[in-house]
């Protein structure tokens, strides 16, 4: 369990430099009384562990930039990749408020010890664009979601890429979501390319995507709330939380419409990485609310995740039950 009694905890990431299990995690003071307003007072904290379980906490990774900057509201979620020369690349959500709302685009940071953080002059280094995602001019949406970078190599060798979540620019505003992608050469230059899953499949904003290769199937995990879903997806009885989603590879095509949910909304942003020693894989979430609704804030243990039979549904994501 990872706890700050005076700040709660909400989004992180995690890193494995061979040595030390990494986490990057949004966190905001509870001196501000209301934990809504944590989102306009993000930091990027950090912690290190050898077991995901007990962290050591380090300083802050991250802060916002003095206006006018893309982060100078809040510096929000993202990923860390390791450069072939070694340098370590955080790509993080930048937050700016305008007159209407906030609006997000993407930056990196740079570190040769995942200690100090350099942030980028060229920062934002993609923003959303209305060739194929919807801005927030076009008065769809509360705020211009454009967020929640996951970046990582090509496959084949050929530069890297990055998963957004986004929303598109056209389709039923409430379920416009879709899977932003854009590719690089160097991990500096970017080129936003099509979304790589279309709108239409019950989601009107995804958070925090991370994709996985799990024991040979591709793994697409976001979280969504229940004012994310469409009105559609609330018919079921969804409470909102943390949903899987299978895919050909880390370019999809992603069917986010025959995704599982996997938690129910106690539970928020799921991530997933792999023991270093054993190979099995653990899903991380942090905790979101008690049964009565009141926000916790706090990163749970982790708890066994793996891939198990669906019948004529082909492989269906699941949490491995603790037999010990």
């Amino acid at each position: 369990m990872f706890r700050l009694p005076e700040s709660w905890v909400w989004d992180f990431w995690l890193a494995d430099d061979d040595e030390h299990y990494h986490l990057f995690f949004l966190h905001a003071p509870k001196a501000l009384l209301d934990p809504d307003a944590r989102h306009y007072r993000a930091s990027v904290g950090h912690a290190i562990s050898d077991d995901l379980k007990t962290w050591t906490r380090l300083p802050d990774a991250l802060a916002r930039s003095d206006p006018p900057a893309f982060d100078d509201l809040a510096t929000w979620t993202g990923s860390v990749v390791r450069h072939p020369d070694g340098t370590w690349f955080m790509f993080y959500t930048g937050a700016t408020r305008t007159p209407d709302a906030n609006i997000q685009s993407i930056g990196y940071a740079t570190s040769t010890d995942l200690i100090s953080w350099h942030k980028s002059p060229d920062n934002p280094v993609l923003s959303a664009d209305p060739r194929w995602y919807e801005k927030l001019s076009d008065r769809q949406w509360h705020d211009e979601a454009f967020r929640d970078p996951w970046v990582m190599p090509d496959p084949g060798g050929h530069g890297w890429h990055m998963l957004v979540t986004a929303r598109a620019n056209h389709g039923p505003p409430d379920e416009r979501a879709v899977v932003g992608h854009a590719t690089s050469p160097d991990l500096r230059t970017w080129t936003l390319q099509p979304p790589l899953s279309p709108p239409g499949e019950g989601f009107g904003a995804m958070e925090v995507l991370q994709y996985e290769n799990v024991n040979g199937q591709g793994v697409l995990i976001f979280s969504a709330s229940i004012t994310d879903v469409s009105e559609a997806r609330r018919a079921t009885g969804t409470t909102g939380g943390v949903w899987v989603a299978t895919a050909d590879g880390p370019l999809g095509p992603y069917q986010l419409a025959d995704a599982t949910q996997i938690t129910d909304d106690t539970q928020y942003v799921g991530r997933i990485i792999r023991e270093r020693t054993t190979g099995e894989w653990l899903l991380l979430t942090f905790r979101n609310k008690d049964r009565s609704g009141t926000f916790i804030g706090e990163i749970a243990d982790p708890k066994p995740f793996e891939m198990t039979s669906a019948g004529n549904n082909g492989h269906r994501p699941v949490l491995a039950p603790r037999t010990r």
